[in-house]
């Protein structure tokens, strides 16, 4: 692959740039409850040399009832500047997948204006199995301010989504697995219903995984997206089940060249929910 400090970057370029000044590295794991896995204890017990923990949970917008919504900038910017992420510096993030949470992480930094930020391709498994080193002391935190600039372009909420899927001229692309999306499987969450947004198309995430969790080349992800129906030439929303793993579509989109893309910030976790907008089952 080649690393562009702007999306993706490999293991060998985060070992060649770990001391450099300016690099910050984030352990941005998170999993599903059914998961098992306690991303901070995991943290705690080893992690890539300075990595500091960015929790998605907690780095959100407490407000809404959803999970993990966007935080305010005004949030993002304090969390940041207490974890001495600030302007001028190269973010590096990653997660104990491989490949999972890190891009939902990214694209928050996008989100708020900030381009040079990479996801870790292959993430902490990678790493490990490569015997490059981690550490269990925390890392020692200068205050460094960031400054946040809204991209509003980058996310859309359930109106916006609501009008394209009526309209067609935006394209949505629903990361979940195909089961969940032909409503052939229950939700994970309790209380949502089967399905998806009507005219949306099926690109699991994992479709675009290699099986070391790496992701895949942008030739092959060009294939997948276009054997699923979407249309590389239109504006494409992500969806996923709670607005994760939809930034690893954007992640893909964005590697291949496709910047015309926003995430459904809300998600099936909000869609799902609504009694008032339909629901779609079967294929797309």
């Amino acid at each position: 692959m080649s690393d562009d400090p702007r999306t993706l970057v490999s293991t060998d370029w985060l070992a060649q740039h770990l001391k450099d000044p300016d690099l910050r590295v984030l352990d941005a794991s998170w999993y599903l409850p059914d998961a098992g896995r306690d991303p901070k204890a995991e943290y705690a017990a080893a992690h890539i040399p300075g990595a500091r923990f960015f929790d998605i949970d907690e780095i959100s917008d407490q407000r809404s009832d959803l999970p993990h919504m966007a935080p305010p900038p005004e949030k993002f910017m304090s969390r940041m500047r207490a974890m001495g992420v600030g302007d001028g510096h190269q973010v590096v993030v990653y997660d104990g997948a491989g490949i999972l949470s890190a891009p939902r992480v990214w694209w928050l930094f996008r989100l708020m204006g900030h381009a040079d930020v990479a996801v870790l391709d292959g993430g902490l498994p990678k790493w490990q199995a490569e015997g490059h080193p981690v550490e269990d002391m925390e890392p020692v935190i200068r205050d460094r301010h960031l400054t946040a600039r809204f991209q509003n372009q980058m996310v859309r909420d359930v109106t916006q989504v609501s009008h394209a899927s009526k309209l067609g001229s935006t394209q949505i692309v629903d990361a979940r697995a195909t089961a969940r999306f032909r409503g052939e499987a229950p939700e994970p969450r309790e209380g949502l219903r089967a399905g998806h947004i009507p005219g949306a198309r099926n690109v699991p995430y994992t479709d675009l995984l290699n099986p070391d969790k790496t992701l895949k080349s942008t030739n092959d992800a060009r294939a997948i997206f276009t054997a699923a129906g979407v249309d590389l030439t239109k504006p494409i929303i992500t969806s996923c089940g709670s607005g994760i793993t939809a930034a690893i579509l954007g992640l893909a989109l964005e590697r291949i060249g496709h910047d015309n893309w926003s995430l459904y910030d809300g998600s099936w976790a909000e869609w799902g929910m609504f009694p008032t907008v339909p629901v779609a089952t079967g294929d797309a």
